[in-house]
């Protein structure tokens, strides 16, 4: 028998690993007759059902933005030379004052899921070869990848990857070939995604928190009968004396409603109420009587709202299925939706299952949601009922369903090894049991957990308070604090955690660990108990001396200084084209950076004259993340010494590359770095000199890239850009994509004066 529930044990792991390719999304750009996704100051034109980009020495606007008087307004040397729909909205093509930096989305809607890897393929012909960047999510959560778009006289596919998302739910896909001025033409997209086999899934409607089905009669009592509390058909009875801010009892108030005027509170407003319930085509439903909405501004949108409320609510990454009939007295286009907290009009976020068009005949409502970060904590849907239309309106509901992904709740671990390639199951996550010994030594209770085997070490791990669905696994995880190095051999080392989405916690070995967890004290310890700890490498530093010859940039240009295609800064005094990154250094690490991990960088410098620049965090050299890095470096004439902590930022989630902007003087400037060293922190190690990873090489150029004018590509260091402090051109050196010289008759990609040239 106990081979038998061995082979089975082992089956299960087996199929919980098996993956698969699974399509996520295909676009297929000659169904569309113009720009269908959202505008972001950049319209791609439609020819021939080819979305088709002209590059930055175009930009688009409506008319009345041109006329206007804001950042969009048509400028002295401008003119219109055209125009282009998106939707129904009509937008100018203007021409004048390139190159304008420009960017728009490939594809919307597009499912994704929290940490994994995507490819997207395309479709694709450009009359030059692009270095672009490429944003992958949704407002807030975006993971940036640079990506080359390859010169071509036909189409041709080609295949980025995008690791790491984190964002859980449709979003979409931006692509910012900034500054280029090639024609882009696109004819497909596809995304896909290497699957896992995940366990069934489990649906459940109106769940309590015994996780049984949510039934009620009149006094509020659990009854077994055919019906629930969403049909309506049921009368309120005591619940309709529920207060809406009562949360003893409002969550057992399915339908609430607010009726401008109705239910007056003592400031002047109107609380909502449990919804009327009247016969409407012969049977019960939920009534919201709208009155005339007043309120002046955006505000008057929720004078008259209704709300589905939960009976609990929702953590991040958990899945819900909404369904609901619904009409109106006559007919309402549109009507927003979103979270509120548990007291219905206690806002929480502005986005929900997006904006409803009632007509005067029912429909029915069925939708997926999950949960993002930022609706965590949710109870509600509401709906603000005058959107678009202000006068009296009566909306109908009826049928009102939640249904939840039935989930494991209490603690789990999964592991990882990067080393042996051994990848997170979720699905067969280690619960954490009671722990009688550590109990007793600690005097609080305490729960334990062993993950790792036998040939099946981990050195990475994941603890969450869900399992049965890997987004909800990562949205729900624990993070220690660890400000000092976990000591794996100390059975009293514990470490203070909080919660936290996508929490890897590194472990200073690989090898079979018991983690305990003191749950009143919010505090966790890491014990190995079989394996190999982690050998420490001395700290390199890379010796090379690395010299940017920075030169003399342009007026500085009006701004886009959060990055949206919309001009923030205006610079009436100068209005050139130039721009702090027109000359740039990188250091550049050997893998990608996850958002949380402690790092350390020094490094020696000083330049031609005393000159700032500003550091931002990238992907690759050119593919921007975040504004912010290790802060602004001050160079003087002499030789300094930096040393930074540095965390990689949230918003900087796979970074791999910290960028220096070098032109934030106007004037030619040589720069000097040398004695590199970036590796992760570890205070006891760093003491000693030592470090778990260095993340630069001890010799070499390969780390270090550089950019030299206005419309160049980062280069890798060792390809000289040969210019003098004017910027003009003092060599005609050819060298391919790996710094070697070659001569004329090389057939490839080519790099001549810091460009990038394709030889035929």
């Amino acid at each position: 028998m106990k081979k038998l529930l061995t082979l089975i044990a082992f089956m299960a792991c087996f199929l919980g690993a098996k993956a698969e390719w699974v399509t996520d999304k295909t676009v297929d750009y000659s169904t569309y007759s113009n720009f269908p996704f959202y505008p972001m100051g950049f319209v791609p034109e439609w020819v021939d059902g080819v979305m088709t980009d002209y590059g930055a020495d175009y930009r688009y606007a409506t008319q009345a933005d041109l006329d206007g008087d804001g950042d969009a307004k048509l400028k002295d040397g401008e003119s219109i030379v055209g125009s282009v729909m998106a939707g129904t909205t009509e937008y100018q093509k203007v021409t004048g004052a390139g190159p304008y930096w420009h960017q728009y989305i490939i594809a919307s809607d597009v499912p994704m899921e929290l940490d994994e890897t995507y490819t997207i393929k395309a479709l694709v012909r450009s009359t030059a070869a692009v270095n672009a960047n490429l944003q992958f999510g949704n407002w807030g959560s975006l993971v940036e990848t640079g990506v080359t778009i390859p010169a071509s006289d036909d189409f041709q596919e080609v295949e980025w990857e995008v690791a790491g998302c984190t964002y859980a739910g449709n979003g979409f896909i931006c692509i910012q070939p900034g500054t280029s001025t090639a024609t882009i033409e696109w004819k497909s997209l596809t995304v896909s995604h290497n699957k896992k086999e995940k366990r069934p899934v489990t649906w459940q409607e109106w769940l309590n928190s015994d996780g049984q089905p949510f039934i009620l009669t009149e006094n509020l009592t659990p009854a077994d009968n055919d019906k629930y509390m969403g049909d309506a058909e049921t009368p309120w009875g005591d619940l309709a004396n529920v207060a809406f801010n009562d949360q003893t009892k409002n969550y057992l108030v399915c339908a609430w409603s607010k009726e401008k005027g109705r239910n007056m509170n003592d400031d002047g407003g109107w609380d909502p109420f449990p919804a009327d319930i009247e016969v409407v085509d012969g049977s019960h439903v939920f009534v919201c009587h709208g009155q005339p909405a007043t309120t002046e501004g955006d505000a008057s949108a929720w004078d008259n709202q209704f709300w589905i409320q939960s009976p609990k609510s929702w953590k991040a990454g958990e899945k819900v299925k909404i369904h609901f009939r619904y009409k109106a007295s006559q007919e309402v286009t549109s009507t927003d939706t979103q979270i509120h907290k548990q007291n219905p009009s206690d806002y929480l976020i502005w986005h929900a299952i997006g904006n409803i068009h009632f007509t005067e005949e029912w429909q029915d409502f069925d939708g997926e949601m999950t949960f993002q970060e930022d609706m965590a904590n949710g109870w509600s849907i509401a709906f603000n009922l005058n959107t678009v239309v202000k006068d009296a309106v009566t909306f109908y509901f009826d049928d009102l369903s939640w249904q939840s992904m039935k989930l494991d709740e209490g603690y789990f671990v999964a592991g990882a090894n990067t080393a042996t390639g051994l990848e997170y199951d979720f699905d067969n996550a280690v619960e954490f049991t009671a722990d009688a010994e550590r109990t007793d030594e600690i005097g609080s209770d305490c729960i334990s957990a062993v993950i790792g085997a036998a040939g099946e070490y981990v050195s990475q791990i994941m603890i969450s308070t869900v399992r049965g669905d890997d987004a909800s696994f990562k949205s729900n995880t624990l993070k220690p604090d660890l400000n000092t190095p976990i000591d794996g051999s100390d059975p009293d080392d514990w470490h203070d955690f909080t919660a936290a989405s996508l929490a890897k916690i590194s472990l200073p070995g690989s090898g079979i660990w018991k983690i305990t967890i003191a749950v009143d004290y919010n505090m966790m310890n890491f014990q190995m108990l079989e394996g190999e700890a982690v050998v420490y490498d001395d700290i390199v530093t890379n010796p090379e001396e690395i010299v940017v010859n920075g030169v003399e940039r342009d007026d500085l240009s009006d701004q886009d200084t959060d990055y949206d295609g919309v001009i923030d800064t205006i610079r009436e005094e100068e209005g050139g084209t130039g721009e702090a990154w027109d000359n740039q250094f990188w250091i550049v690490a050997n893998r990608q950076l996850e958002k949380g991990e402690e790092t350390v960088l020094k490094f020696k410098y000083k330049a031609s004259k005393t000159a700032k620049t500003t550091t931002q965090c990238h992907g690759e050299p050119g593919g921007y993340l975040h504004w912010a890095a290790i802060g602004d470096v001050n160079f003087t004439e002499e030789w300094q010494d930096f040393e930074k902590d540095f965390t990689v930022p949230n918003e900087a989630n796979n970074m791999k590359s910290i960028a220096f902007n070098m032109a934030e003087i106007k004037e030619a400037c040589d720069y000097y770095i040398k004695d590199v060293q970036w590796y992760i922190k570890d205070a006891a190690a760093n003491a000693e000199g030592k470090t778990p990873e260095n993340l630069i090489n001890a010799t070499g150029r390969t780390n270090f890239y550089i950019k030299v004018g206005a419309g160049t590509s980062p280069v890798q260091s060792g390809i000289e850009t040969i210019l003098d402090n004017s910027g003009k051109k003092g060599s005609a050196a050819i060298y391919n994509i790996a710094g070697q010289r070659v001569t004329k008759d090389y057939k490839g990609i080519v790099i001549k004066d810091g460009k990038k040239y394709i030889l035929r």
